[in-house]
């Protein structure tokens, strides 16, 4: 794991705290805490960490809240503490992206097993957040260069394959990507049309 992980641990309880604080810095790791989920989502927006770890019950706002209110804002992977597990608590967890649950009374052992675990989670849901985003461009580039194809197939009386070599050509010739002379001839179209209406 990474020695110089950024992590803010919250919980209302100061015995609690500082046991994390202490377990943490035996790994090198930087640790801010906070006594309730305001504090807790105060301290990562003044200085995003690499983990949160929260309890889930603290005045204020609770835990389950303030990482609700760290997942909107952005990517944090959150581990939250509890020494509640009953169904309706567990619902509520489910709802977020929280990459880790641990029961009251913590370990040393049980906190290093669940950083690695959560850390490693994320990196998956991160790497596939961003599998999906590029699955979504790419899906969106291939339909602006189908619609500019048949603007050139309409416009020039020339087949598929002929639209699309020389789509290829131009954005060669341009020094530009295929979708961008893609955008280009949609733009063009779209004024040729205003023209007509004219």
């Amino acid at each position: 794991m990474n020695a110089s992980l950024r992590v803010v641990v919250a919980d209302d309880e100061r015995d609690i705290r500082e046991y994390l604080k202490e377990v943490m810095d035996r790994m090198g790791w930087r640790v801010v805490t906070a006594s309730d989920g305001r504090e807790l989502t105060e301290a990562c927006r003044r200085s995003p960490p690499d983990l949160v770890i929260t309890d889930i019950k603290m005045p204020e706002m609770d835990g389950i809240q303030a990482a609700a209110a760290l997942t909107a804002q952005g990517h944090i992977p959150v581990i939250v503490v509890s020494a509640h597990h009953d169904p309706d608590t567990v619902s509520r967890v489910s709802n977020l992206p929280v990459f880790g649950y641990l029961v009251k009374p913590i370990s040393e052992p049980h906190v290093k097993a669940a950083v690695a675990v959560a850390l490693s989670r994320f990196r998956q849901f991160t790497e596939l957040k961003q599998e999906a985003a590029d699955l979504r461009q790419a899906l969106d580039d291939r339909k602006v260069i189908e619609r500019a194809k048949g603007v050139l197939m309409r416009r020039l009386g020339v087949d598929e394959d002929e639209a699309f070599s020389r789509l290829r050509k131009l954005a060669s010739s341009k020094n530009m990507k295929l979708v961008e002379m893609g955008r280009h001839v949609m733009e063009a179209e779209s004024v040729f049309r205003e023209l007509g209406e004219v």
